[in-house]
């Protein structure tokens, strides 16, 4: 940059931007990474490489975003575990809000509680009438402890002050394989990973997760109109730099990323990976980021996860 010119270096020096995933190939995140990539490169003149950065629930790839240069040039897509991490690991390198620049928030991604079709419930109200009635006895799947699906059944738990007991695995793998195997009885999953097990009858769709009804499930209930009616929880998805960002940069990249956000094929790649595209700007995304530091402080407080 010359003469203190507030100017990102990506549209400089014709260099790739570097797009820090961190999670593993072929994960929700690294998938709209890589639909993005492409048509975000042709808004910034340039291409976008995305490197994932995976292991330790994001921390290790986290850790290159917020010591990244502060030039534009590095970026990192993150996911809710953003948020928990926090909360889950005790000696965590870097501030969750204060080693960011938040850029935009993408979108959310809606999860939908679903049973093994030996569970006898249909609904949301036969669920939690056969949950308190065999306390304890039934099990719900995560990918892992302190991860979204943990939370989202614990947080179930909670509203509706039943006793399911936790079983974690290492991802979400192997965790569906034994939801649909029977294994554990129910749990969350994600719309993408789940919508193809529902129509081959394998799972059997209760409720969503989120406040409104999720498109490609729209005969599907949300819990909060179906018996849990203080029930509202999704996982999202977010385009954050190393905190120190010039704002002129910031703004440059936001509009840009929001445009490729509005393209009709980039908007249709991200519906059918079950994306509820938002494009949230950046001075609406640090209190949305605060927010949502509250609410996992206190649904991991109730689970009582840690992982050091």
């Amino acid at each position: 940059m010359l003469g203190g010119q507030a100017v990102p270096a990506h549209a400089q020096d014709g260099k790739p931007l570097r797009l820090i995933v961190p999670t593993q190939p072929g994960s929700q995140a690294d998938a709209v990474a890589r639909a993005l990539s492409q048509p975000l490169g042709k808004q910034l003149g340039q291409s976008v490489v995305v490197e994932n950065i995976a292991g330790a629930g994001g921390v290790p790839g986290t850790q290159q975003i917020v010591r990244a240069p502060k030039d534009g040039s590095t970026l990192g897509l993150i996911s809710s575990n953003h948020v928990i991490n926090p909360f889950i690991y005790k000696n965590l390198p870097y501030d969750a809000l204060q080693d960011i620049t938040p850029i935009t928030v993408i979108g959310t991604l809606p999860l939908v509680l679903v049973v093994n079709p030996a569970v006898s419930a249909h609904n949301t109200r036969e669920l939690l009438a056969l949950l308190k009635s065999k306390p304890g006895e039934l099990n719900y799947g995560s990918s892992g402890n302190g991860t979204v699906l943990h939370l989202a059944g614990q947080l179930l738990a909670s509203e509706a002050r039943v006793d399911i007991r936790h079983v974690p695995y290492k991802g979400a793998g192997n965790y569906t394989t034994d939801l649909v195997g029977g294994q554990v009885q129910m749990g969350f999953l994600t719309v993408q990973a789940v919508l193809p097990l529902i129509k081959a009858g394998k799972l059997r769709a209760i409720a969503v997760s989120t406040a409104q009804r999720v498109p490609a499930l729209p005969e599907v209930p949300t819990l909060a109109e179906s018996g849990v009616p203080r029930y509202s929880f999704d996982a999202w998805l977010a385009i954050v730099g190393p905190a120190g960002m010039p704002k002129p940069g910031v703004q440059d990249l936001q509009a840009k990323i929001q445009a490729t956000l509005r393209e009709r094929e980039v908007q249709e790649q991200l519906s059918a990976q079950g994306l509820v595209v938002t494009g949230t700007g950046a001075d609406a995304a640090v209190p949305f980021f605060r927010n949502e530091l509250d609410k996992h402080a206190r649904i991991v407080k109730q689970a009582g996860a840690t992982l050091n």
